[in-house]
This record gives structure tokens, sequence and C-alpha cells, in this order.
């Protein structure tokens, strides 16, 4: 076992034998195609998305449960726009449309399985292109 404690940077320093591979566009025979139920505008970024990464098969599972969330967010927003955010009841009270409640919960939804895929990246010299990754998500 190593000693405990401050070490120097020059101990922690580990040279890497094989350097991490760049990603590289997938042909589109190698992709996985969108599902026929998501939306046109959701399947095309299905294409973009998998054309970009190489997703294994839990990647692509939380990307079809991301269209679907993106999906049924945009549903809710049409019907509130149709509807409106609230109804009367028959005591006359006024409440929350349940477009509204299910807007929120596919947003959130959405938003969490895009965190879990984790495709932000990096730009030129090393600078990340989003916020950081939330540290659980890496290992």
């Amino acid at each position: 076992m190593g000693a405990r404690g401050p070490q120097s940077a020059a101990s922690l320093t580990v040279v890497a034998d094989n350097p991490q591979p760049t990603p590289r566009r997938l042909a589109a025979k190698e992709r996985a195609p969108a599902p026929k139920h998501l939306s046109k505008a959701t399947r095309a970024w299905w294409d973009e998305v998998t054309a970009e990464y190489a997703l294994e098969s839990h990647h692509l599972r939380l990307l079809q449960a991301a269209g679907e969330a993106w999906d049924r967010c945009q549903q809710a927003r049409e019907a509130i726009g149709k509807h409106g955010l609230t109804f009367t009841d028959e005591r006359g009270a006024v409440k929350a449309r349940p477009e509204v409640a299910i807007e929120r919960d596919s947003r959130i939804s959405f938003m969490r399985a895009i965190r879990e895929l984790d495709l932000d990246g990096e730009g030129p010299g090393g600078e990340p292109t989003r916020p950081p990754a939330i540290g659980s998500n890496r290992r």
C-alpha cells in the first residue's frame, strides 16, 4: 500500500498509454433507427444524436425515454394553448388543468434523461461546450 497524506503533483500524474478516442460520426447503417411512435421532429433529433454518438443499448433506451418525454411535453403545451391553464370546477373553484402537471413532469423527465445520457462534450482546446456534468455521473 502507498503512503497516505499529501502527494506531489508529479506522483499524481498519470500517463495514458491509450489516449481517449475522439468521437466519430456513425454511418447511417450503424445507427439505431428512431422509434416510429416519436414525432417527426423528435425522430430528426434522434437521428442527429445517434449520428454524433456511438450509443449502447441502455443509452438508446434513455434517448427513447427523453424523446417520449419531449413529445408528451409538447402535446401538453398544445392542449394548454387550446384550453388554457385553468378551468372552473362544478363548485366554482378555479383549478389548474391536468395538462399543466403533465407538461411539468414531462419536462423534468426529459431533462433528467438528457443529464443521464451525459452527451455534453468538449470544444476546441478542451474547453467545455456546456455547463459541467453533475459529479455523480462521472466515475
